[in-house]
């Protein structure tokens, strides 16, 4: 199957890098077996970001290749070795593209301008080893943090090309031809229909006003519901400034004449939407063919009586091009000058509320209790259920930030069922008032390896402190 040269739509697939897991380690060497917690933490997950890159025009990269991965983070080792940080995948996206997400349709960024850039897929933070886990009160921890799971998003690229002025009209009405007669562009010109099969952008100076045309591919009656190839095509003259109609002059095709060619236009623009407000101008084009400049002479009395400035143009000649150059720079100087002035990008800092309950979430599902809430639902992700240390330390978190307090608050009793999360959630058991994993360590948060080996290390470093200072017959410690 050919892979077309233009694509100006496509859905990309993205997906942000794991964080690396966190270690458990203890620091180990010659008469010290038990030196203390020194795992490094995890890396977090590379992120996947839509760039503007000015000298793009289509999306295809994307259609040939719709799925995007960045690289995860590395898991953290021993003696305070952190893991590396995963790379960022920029993807570069060209000036006007449009990014929404594909399953609520939410519109999340409209990227125009040079470097413009958006993190799509956020990569998942690295989890803390153990020695950064350490406190006064849990000196010597015996699990470390997991890594979170980067984002994934399934997101939809549209491309609407940056131009000021839009020229549209029938097939073969000489869009590109006037397109390559104003400007340095050498769009694809012959002499059928639908020769043009994407946009064609070029520059135009017409005095000290110097501005972008882009031709849309031929129009039709009936293609804002699908007919032809110019539906597809629309959505590109959103930005225009101004529109210009261009009109065949010299067409043999019976029932058609310029003001009818007009109305379908109009019609179209009317259905797809949204422009309005455009400022029009009319080109009739092929008047240097002697019956098209008859015609163009007689239809232009009745299209300015409709309140339109008229052009009697030929991009063969060149006849008219020059007026019809510097009317479109004043529709493009009067738009510009009444849209109001770019503010420079301002970092707004919005602090969270310092109130707990503001971070989380508490409602009764049957005889299920859901919570929800960024916060615990990270915390969820992070925990190793298979290390009971762990499980008590996600239950300090929880009940510091008041989860277990609200569920009293609301009814629920010893035994009930608690979902933490959405459709993925981890259930538990509530257990008002007990220390998860207390029953098996001495303290909460401590490697019991410490408290069984320090007395037999200490026995060993007393004995050669001894040695050394002549009175190891006093020690009465090498048993």
């Amino acid at each position: 199957m050919a892979i077309p040269s233009f694509v100006d739509q496509v859905t990309l697939h993205v997906y942000g890098g794991n964080g690396g897991n966190g270690c458990a380690s203890v620091h180990r060497e010659k008469f010290k077996p038990l030196g203390g917690p020194d795992g490094g933490n995890g890396g977090s997950g590379g992120s996947v970001i839509l760039r503007v890159d000015t000298d793009l025009t289509t999306l295809v990269d994307y259609h040939r290749q719709s799925h995007r991965r960045a690289t995860n983070g590395q898991p953290g080792r021993g003696d305070h070795n952190n893991g590396a940080t995963g790379e960022d995948i920029i993807l570069s996206v060209p000036d006007g593209t449009v990014i929404s997400d594909a399953e609520t349709g939410e519109q999340l960024a409209d990227l125009t301008g040079e470097g413009a850039e958006l993190v799509v897929a956020q990569g998942g933070r690295g989890g803390l080893g153990n020695a950064a886990l350490a406190s006064n009160t849990r000196k010597a921890p015996g699990f470390a943090l997991l890594g979170e799971e980067g984002e994934t998003r399934t997101v939809v690229l549209e491309l609407k090309v940056v131009a000021d002025v839009g020229l549209v009209g029938f097939p073969s009405a000489g869009k590109s031809s006037l397109v390559a007669a104003i400007s340095r562009a050498r769009p694809k010109i012959a002499d059928y229909p639908f020769t043009t099969l994407i946009p064609n952008l070029g520059v135009v100076v017409a005095g000290e006003t110097t501005y972008t045309v882009a031709d849309v591919p031929g129009l039709i009656e009936g293609a804002s519901e699908g007919r032809g190839l110019g539906h597809d095509f629309l959505r590109h003259i959103e930005r225009c400034a101004a529109l210009v109609h261009v009109i065949d002059c010299a067409t043999f095709e019976p029932g058609r004449d310029p003001l009818s060619d007009l109305d379908v236009i109009e019609g179209e623009l009317s259905a797809h939407g949204g422009l309005e407000d455009r400022p029009r101008l009319v080109a009739l084009n092929k008047v240097d063919i002697p019956d098209a400049l008859e015609l163009a002479e007689l239809v232009a009395g009745d299209l300015r009586a409709r309140g339109l400035q008229v052009f009697e143009i030929s991009t063969k000649s060149g006849q008219g091009l020059q007026g019809l150059q510097f009317a479109m720079a004043e529709l493009v100087t009067a738009r510009r000058a009444a849209m109001p002035p770019v503010a420079p990008p301002r970092i707004v800092i919005r602090p969270r509320s310092v109130s707990s309950k503001d971070e989380f979430s508490v409602k009764q599902e049957g005889d299920l209790w859901r919570v929800r809430g960024e916060k615990p639902e990270r915390w969820v992700r992070q925990t190793d259920f298979n290390n009971f240390e762990a499980v008590g330390y996600l239950a300090d978190r929880l009940n510091r930030i008041g989860i277990e307090d609200r569920l009293l608050e609301l009814g629920a009793r010893a035994g009930d069922g608690v979902a933490i999360g959405g459709n993925d959630a981890v259930v538990f058991d509530f257990a008002p008032q007990m220390d998860a994993g207390a029953e098996i360590l001495s303290r909460r948060g401590e490697d019991q390896r410490f408290e069984v080996e320090r007395p037999a290390a200490q026995r060993r470093r007393d004995k050669d402190r001894a040695y050394h200072s002549g009175d190891e017959a006093e020690d009465g410690l090498d048993g």
